[in-house]
């Protein structure tokens, strides 16, 4: 545990929305040089007040912070194949993958020089995260990054049908929920059968009704380490387009987290169940709005083979992110609050 104050810098972006604090200067010796980025993960969660779990919570919970911050510690990656590696954190702790914050630092990567990117054309930036190794891939126009393509681990339907029970406004309804893969786990659950619209003023409703599901399904692991980590509340929209598939969504995530982008490990999720579902196929695009009506477009991109009895694929995420600020934060340990607070 570190026990002098010391300052931390933060480089702070959104991708459609969403915050992704980055952390690229680390206190010394606060990672495992022997550890790839999963292991490094599933050590600090083992360990009662590793300095990381602190840092995360110091940049994550007030008074720097806030409930539904998002960001990430930069490691290196597992081998030189990656450009670096990220450790990905929320209020409740280090997820296995994060769609919005790789979108978020390929444009980070391309902005501070890590990547040396053309003036135009396209340029991958290679990140191992837990779930595995993904790849933002940046298209660029005249010396800017217009948009980046993020290629994610295979993705997958892992069950479906699953049956859940919750309270809406104090009457019981049932659900139906198909589980899908993207580098977490999600439930996805049309918003149809609970009579609900995607929009800001029922966000708590959602919450609730996320953390009822989780409650419920608890005990749910696949592969021995992936829980429920979010629910996808998902609207079918019309469409003019025969090759566009538009759907309006709300992830929330970890214990009631707000993702404000259309979340991009659920985008690719998503991809994965419609491609299931025969819904969706190379020839088509899913236009994938979110709670606040910012946009990813996605697609199946690469069919690959499946660990379960549904087709699986290398979906891609398209999106934009903006840079917010540079921050250097005082983290010191003699505050009574520290490492932060949460008041939800």
């Amino acid at each position: 545990m570190t026990s002098h104050a010391y300052w931390q810098e933060t480089e702070d972006w959104h991708t459609e929305g969403e915050p992704f604090r980055i952390v690229q200067k680390l206190p010394t010796n606060s990672l495992d040089p022997n550890l790839n980025v999963a292991d490094q993960r599933l050590h600090i969660l083992s360990t009662p007040d590793h300095p990381l779990d602190l840092l995360r919570q110091s940049l994550c919970h007030e008074p720097r912070g806030h409930a539904d911050m998002y960001g990430g510690f930069i490691t290196p990656p597992n081998d030189r194949a990656a450009h670096f590696g990220v450790l990905f954190w929320h209020k409740d702790g280090f997820s296995t993958a994060c769609g919005h914050g790789t979108i978020a630092l390929g444009y980070w990567a391309i902005a501070n020089a890590l990547v040396k990117a053309p003036q135009n054309g396209d340029i991958d930036v290679v990140i191992d995260v837990p779930s595995g190794r993904v790849t933002a891939r940046a298209h660029r126009e005249d010396g800017k990054t217009t948009h980046i393509d993020f290629l994610n681990v295979p993705s997958y339907q892992v069950a479906k049908a699953i049956p859940a029970t919750v309270q809406l406004y104090e009457k019981s309804v049932s659900l139906e929920m198909d589980f899908t893969f993207g580098g977490a786990i999600y439930a996805c659950v049309d918003v149809a059968d609970l009579g609900l619209a995607v929009e800001p003023a029922n966000h708590q409703t959602f919450i609730d009704i996320q953390r009822q599901i989780k409650r419920q399904h608890v005990k749910y692991r696949y592969q021995e380490q992936y829980d429920i980590y979010g629910v996808c509340f998902f609207a079918k929209m019309p469409s003019n387009n025969e090759d566009t598939v538009i759907q309006k969504n709300v992830v929330v995530f970890a214990d009631g987290q707000i993702d404000r982008s259309p979340c991009g490990s659920g985008t690719a999720a998503r991809v994965a169940v419609l491609l299931a579902q025969g819904n969706l196929n190379s020839s088509k695009t899913l236009k994938h709005l979110s709670i606040i009506n910012t946009v990813f477009e996605a697609g199946v991109g690469t069919t690959t083979s499946s660990p379960t009895d549904f087709p699986a694929c290398i979906p891609w995420t398209r999106g934009t992110a903006r840079l917010v600020g540079r921050m250097n934060f005082y983290i010191d340990p003699s505050d009574p609050v520290y490492p932060g607070f949460l008041l939800r």
